[in-house]
């Protein structure tokens, strides 16, 4: 799994990120590409901000306990794999901001760094290393940024 806390991978995400256009079509699934920008911002909200409500102490355990590996392994996700509620999202979305905001937190997590993540709080899964982080965040731009192309 490339580092995602690693400059030059970094930059490689942020280029394929670039190489989109807000007419890009997906190998599959049904979001639109401002959409796709959009769920892949929500990882970073949790990390970043309040805006999303933290799960209840028994939704975490059943989140730790059945979802959290498939999240944080190497293990890469399938194509139109079930998507959490909070990653839904429903209603068109300015491309170009969400690419901008997108890209935004690509260059905050690197400049922040992997020390910044071992050992840091999850929204849903608790403590995770810093490897787990980077498996989260580069897997699932990977796969989405796969889904469209670049």
């Amino acid at each position: 799994m490339k580092n995602i806390f690693n400059t030059e991978v970094t930059e490689e995400v942020k280029k394929r990120i670039e190489n989109l256009l807000k007419d890009t079509q997906p190998s599959w699934g049904k979001m639109s590409v401002g959409q796709m920008l959009a769920h892949c911002n929500v990882t970073y909200e949790m990390v970043y901000s309040n805006i999303h409500p933290k799960p209840n102490k028994f939704t975490r355990w059943i989140l730790k306990s059945f979802i959290k590996n498939a999240v944080v392994s190497e293990k890469p996700y399938p194509k139109n794999g079930k998507t959490a509620p909070q990653f839904l999202i429903t209603e068109e979305k300015d491309f170009e901001s969400e690419k901008q905001r997108l890209l935004g937190y690509l260059e905050k997590t690197q400049q922040l760094g992997e020390n910044h993540f071992e050992g840091k709080e999850s929204h849903s899964f608790g403590k995770l290393t810093a490897k787990e982080w980077n498996n989260s965040f580069y897997k699932h731009l990977d796969h989405h940024l796969t889904q469209f192309g670049v």
